[in-house]
This record gives structure tokens, C-alpha cells and sequence, in this order.
């Protein structure tokens, strides 16, 4: 071998040690990440969709109840998160229905993400279930949701220093485990990338995109990166993955396991829960969102209005945004443009003054993002 060889393989050998290492010396320019642009114009808009989240400032309520000589077992007040946590949340709640029970035959109240996550753990775990529905999907309020994983706008203030915690950091948990099973197959569900932007350093931030998260080891990939680093009109990036949920496919792929597993549905609506005495099953999970609110007297519940105009699919944009009260999920059926967070606001009707903020915000950040 000659000498100058030897001299390259050697050279190449380094080169992939510093690969190896982590590419930490990469030139600045190398580093940053170029990427497509939302097309934010008035004309690409396909819908305005408006959805109630069921809001529990003490957290989403996952526990036992006797109504009559049934036993009723909650799962509802999840809040932005009734996709995120809907696994993690069902399993407390089948163990419960199911805990030293002799009856397998259980009623499910509720078609959505939550009810829909409990009918299955519940045929999983071998009981015959049927699901009571005032509407089926594509007609729930999960159908309207952004759903990313991440469990967003799920409890108040103080709510975590509480027993509540044990719950939440169990459900968050569970459900991330189990969403990443149905990643790749027809359920809708991929990896996506997150980046964070803010107007300030986030070094002493204590929320759950915080580093001191209490679910900071379901975060992955998250780091805060230097200006030249990427291409979006704010001092300060945090990016991080995590899953990105599309419910057409998502809710559509569970309704069909459900039916092949042998599950029975009935739509019916009830309005109060008196009447679930007529019921022949002997355990009811209860997954009715802000229908507890009725049903059951939670006065605890409180709606909060959240809108998203959607803008025709972008397939090359394959990531999402949030900043301030803004952000962009992509997604197959749309680029969702959001956000409004109304609390106590129960009306289903667009708001057009919300809609041009969301728009007039997403096309201000994606032209600087389209001139770098």
C-alpha cells in the first residue's frame, strides 16, 4: 500500500471517529436545518373546526363509583389531552372495572379516543363489551382534535404536588408505550419533530417541555438550539419528537378493532344516570367527557373552546411549531393552524376574528421562516 493511501484511509478513519463522537465540530453552517414553509394564504383554507375540552383543573378524574347496584367507573376531564393520555388513563380505569370481578359484561358510555381506548383494553383483557354512543366517529369531539402526544392542558396549577401525580405520570406512561406500538401500522400515528420557539432563555423552565419535566424521559431528542441552527424568526428554539396522532385513521383503525373483536354498538344518548339502570350490564365505564358534567353532577368540568383552521396538505412539511398561543401540526388530511384556549366558552361557532389571528400569526412566522 502506497503511502499516500494510507494516508487517506487514515484521514478517513479520523473522519468517522469525529462521526462517531457526535459530529460536535461541525461548521455552523452545516448545522442549520432548512425547512419548507406552510403556505399560509386565506384561499389554501379547507375548514374551521370548533371542539370543547374537558377541562378538570385537579386533573382528569379516573375512579370507582356505586350508582344504584351498578358499578360505574370514571374516565373523563382530560382536557387537551383525551388522545395523549386516553391509554394511559383506560388502563386505571379496566383495572378498576375489572378488579376481582366476576362480571365481564361491560358498558362503555362514550365513542371517543377515551372510550373507545377502554373498550378495547377491556376486550383485551377478555370482557364483552358494549359501547353506548349518543354520536360515533367521524361525528366525536376527538375527531376535531390536533392530537400530538403530549398531554397539553391536562390539570391546573398545583395539581401535581398532590396524589394526583401518581395517576398522571402512570397514565402519561402507559399511553406513551402504547401509542409507539401502533406506530407505522394503519393506525395513523408517526414521529415528529417539535421545535418550541420563545422570546426568552428557558434554562429555569419547570413545565412538562421544561428539563426538569416530570416526564422528561418521554421527550426525546430535546434539546435548546443556537441561532444558527434554524431557520425561524426567535432568539430561542427548543426541539424536541414525539407522535403525531391523526384521528380519521386513528379512531376509524380502534371502531373497526372493536367490531371485529366481537364488540356491540348502540347509539343512544342518556340524560341523567338514572338511566343506566336499564342497562343489563353490571359495570359501566364512564367515558363521556363533558357529559359527566350532566350525567353525574361534576360541576368540576369546565369546557374549553379550542378552534383550528386547516389548510391544504403540505406533504413536505414534516414538522410541527408552537409559539406563544400559536401552533402548526401537519398532518396528512392538513396543516392545522391553531390555537384559541377559551375557557368556559361552550359554543361550537367559529370565532372569524380568532381565525384571522391564527392566520395573520402563521403567515407573519412562515415568510421569515421561507426568506432564510
Amino acid at each position: 500500500m502506497t503511502r499516500s493511501r494510507r494516508e487517506f484511509l487514515r484521514t478517513l478513519s479520523l473522519a468517522g471517529a469525529g462521526l462517531a463522537a457526535g459530529c460536535a465540530t461541525l461548521h455552523p453552517i452545516a448545522r442549520r436545518r432548512r425547512l419548507p414553509a406552510v403556505r399560509v394564504a386565506a384561499n389554501r383554507e379547507i375548514r374551521t373546526v370548533v371542539g370543547l375540552r374537558p377541562y378538570r383543573a385537579s386533573g382528569f378524574c379516573v375512579r370507582a363509583d356505586r350508582v344504584g347496584d351498578k358499578l360505574v367507573v370514571h374516565n373523563y376531564g382530560h382536557g387537551g389531552s383525551g388522545v395523549t393520555l386516553s391509554w394511559g388513563t383506560s388502563d386505571l380505569a379496566t383495572r378498576l372495572a375489572l378488579d376481582g370481578g366476576s362480571a365481564r359484561n361491560i358498558a362503555v358510555l362514550g365513542a371517543g379516543a377515551v372510550g373507545l381506548a377502554s373498550a378495547r383494553l377491556l376486550q383485551l383483557r377478555g370482557a364483552n363489551v358494549t359501547i353506548y354512543a349518543a354520536a360515533l366517529p367521524p361525528d366525536t369531539t376527538s375527531n376535531i382534535a390536533g392530537a400530538q402526544w403530549f398531554p397539553f392542558y391536562a390539570y391546573g396549577h398545583g395539581a401535581l404536588a398532590g396524589p394526583f401525580r401518581e395517576q398522571f405520570l402512570a397514565a402519561a406512561r402507559f399511553s406513551y408505550r402504547w401509542f409507539q406500538s401502533l406506530v407505522g401500522g394503519g393506525y395513523g400515528v408517526r414521529w415528529m419533530t417539535n421545535f418550541g420557539l420563545g422570546d426568552t432563555p428557558r434554562d429555569g423552565e419547570t413545565g412538562l417541555t421544561g428539563l426538569q419535566s416530570p416526564i422528561r424521559d418521554l421527550i426525546p431528542e430535546m434539546t435548546d438550539l443556537p441561532r444558527d441552527a434554524h431557520p425561524f424568526p426567535a432568539p430561542f428554539v427548543r426541539r424536541f419528537d414525539t407522535m403525531m396522532i391523526e384521528p380519521p385513521i386513528y379512531l376509524s383503525a380502534l371502531l373497526r378493532e372493536f367490531r371485529l373483536a366481537g364488540g356491540t354498538l348502540v347509539v343512544r344518548r342518556f340524560e341523567s344516570a338514572a338511566e343506566l339502570a336499564s342497562l343489563s350490564e353490571p359495570t359501566i365505564v364512564n367515558c363521556t367527557g363533558l357529559g359527566a358534567r350532566t350525567l353525574f353532577g361534576d360541576e368540576e368540568l369546565m369546557p374549553i373552546k379550542g378552534q383550528l383552521t386547516v389548510l391544504l396538505p403540505q406533504p413536505e412539511v414534516d414538522y410541527a411549531v408552537l409559539y406563544d398561543d400559536l401552533y402548526m401540526f401537519s398532518r396528512r388530511d392538513g396543516v392545522l393552524l391553531g390555537g384559541t384556549h377559551e375557557r368556559g366558552v361552550e359554543t361550537l361557532e367559529p370565532d372569524l376574528a380568532a381565525k384571522q389571528r391564527i392566520l395573520d400569526g402563521h403567515a407573519r412566522l412562515f415568510s421569515a421562516v421561507a426568506a432564510i
